[in-house]
């Protein structure tokens, strides 16, 4: 009977030598590694992004649950389909404000359903709680001032900081997309665009439920009265209150990182002119009619038109950065001379994108837009680098930005170019100069 050889294990041979450039000709590719840095599950975006997703989705279902409570099917059917009429005209109003620079559609939608969902819970949930705090400790003759006192002196505060958490969140953890005033007012009009949707619905199903009770209906019921007051007359109140809070984060944004206390106290300051707003807005509802009338024409219409007046400006002030910045990568050999002058105008962009679509179809039009963004993003990264705060990571992003023009430019530079002679040419200042040591956007 023969035995088996033993089965020998390879034995291990020296150690790999190490040199300045050690090589590893046996690595496998990434797919196929089983040795991986561990991290934790909370380290993972998808692992965050699922668990934002899940909480806002239980915040909305609670929500639902609660608002049809209070109204009923019926109600809650009706009010929300007189609430969504005012949705589609802020958001484009909001996204026209934004065209310079669009933000991207996640935050957006981030945005609006922490508005409408989280938001609203919070506040449904703390206003509640104080409510009945004041009626169990006024006297019974009291208590029909208790609802005012809170909608005057608590609603304000609970509402506004729970829609500026929406406006932080964005402001730490999407800081690329988060420049200057513009984006502040945008991503905070969303949010309380969102806010105003799930409180009208509330607000409309009760309406709706008191007249079914009572048998009004017409333009003498409390629905239509309702309908007038918070969608006809006032459907930017909650976006003027939050946009105050945006405006903070956007001037913030434009800091210097080393001016910590400014970042701090700007939007403190902001958020608490939001509560002082919003304060005044729902006192007025206690007042007489010419009194209501009297804050609303006197004090929030002015305050609405600067507000209006004051973004219209920086939106015009994003285009001028772009006519400033961009000629120092035109002298450098990375754009074209005409380029600056058309990215520098809306009706530019639009005829460009237009000639592209004509010429090349869908695609090419697609590259132009594409190349816009990009050159947009160069200008305002250059504008952060010229005040400090772009960060250290400047010349990787600068030039994964020249890499994303350089594979569009056969495309978009002929339909900028046709674009920018059907503009008029505006006065070019001299461009900032670059203070380093050596000048990183010129092409080699």
């Amino acid at each position: 009977m023969h035995e088996s050889p033993p089965h020998h294990q390879p034995i291990a041979g020296p150690a790999p030598a190490h040199g300045q450039q050690p090589s590893f000709p046996a690595l496998p590719a990434p797919a196929g590694w089983r040795y991986k840095p561990r991290r934790a599950l909370w380290d993972n975006k998808a692992v965050r992004a699922g668990g934002l997703i899940l909480l806002l989705a239980l915040c909305g279902l609670v929500i639902l649950a609660l608002v049809r409570e209070q109204t009923g099917t019926e109600g809650f059917l009706v009010g929300l389909g007189l609430a969504v009429l005012p949705v589609p005209l802020l958001v484009a109003a909001f996204r026209w404000m934004d065209r310079v620079e669009p933000k991207p559609w996640r935050n957006l939608i981030f945005a609006f359903a922490w508005g409408a969902c989280a938001a609203t819970l919070l506040a449904i949930l703390a206003n509640g709680y104080a409510t009945k705090w004041l009626l169990s400790t006024v006297d019974a003759a009291q208590r029909a001032d208790a609802n005012t006192w809170g909608a005057t002196f608590v609603a304000p505060v609970v509402e506004e900081s729970a829609k500026a958490a929406a406006v932080l969140l964005l402001f730490l953890y999407r800081r690329r997309d988060f420049n200057g005033i513009v984006d502040g007012v945008v991503i905070a009009g969303i949010t309380a665009t969102g806010f105003a949707f799930t409180e009208n619905i509330l607000y409309l199903g009760n309406a709706f439920a008191n007249d079914q009770s009572f048998g009004y209906s017409g333009l003498r019921s409390t629905t239509a009265a309702t309908f007038f007051i918070r969608v006809l007359m006032s459907p930017f109140a909650h976006p003027l209150f939050t946009s105050m809070t945006g405006l903070g984060f956007g001037i913030a944004a434009t800091l210097a990182p080393h001016r910590r206390v400014r970042r701090f106290l700007v939007p403190l300051a902001a958020l608490l002119t939001a509560m002082v707003l919003h304060a005044v807005w729902n006192g007025s509802a206690s007042l007489p009619a010419i009194g209501f009338l009297a804050v609303y024409s006197l004090f929030m219409v002015p305050v609405f038109g600067a507000l209006t007046w004051l973004t219209i400006w920086s939106r015009q002030n994003e285009l001028r950065t772009v006519r400033a910045h961009l000629p120092a990568y035109q002298a450098a050999g990375w754009l074209t001379p005409p380029e600056p002058i058309a990215l520098s105008s809306m009706r530019a962009r639009s005829l460009a994108r237009d000639l592209a679509r004509r010429t090349g179809g869908p695609t090419a039009a697609r590259a132009v837009a594409e190349y816009i963004s990009f050159a947009t993003s160069l200008a305002f990264l250059r504008q952060r680098a010229h005040n400090g705060t772009a960060g250290p990571d400047f010349t990787s992003r600068e030039q994964e930005l020249l890499h994303h023009l350089w594979q569009r430019k056969h495309v978009a530079q002929p339909a900028l170019a046709h674009a920018a002679g059907a503009v008029p040419r505006p006065f070019v200042a001299a461009p900032p100069t670059w203070q380093g040591p050596y000048q990183p956007w010129v092409r080699r």
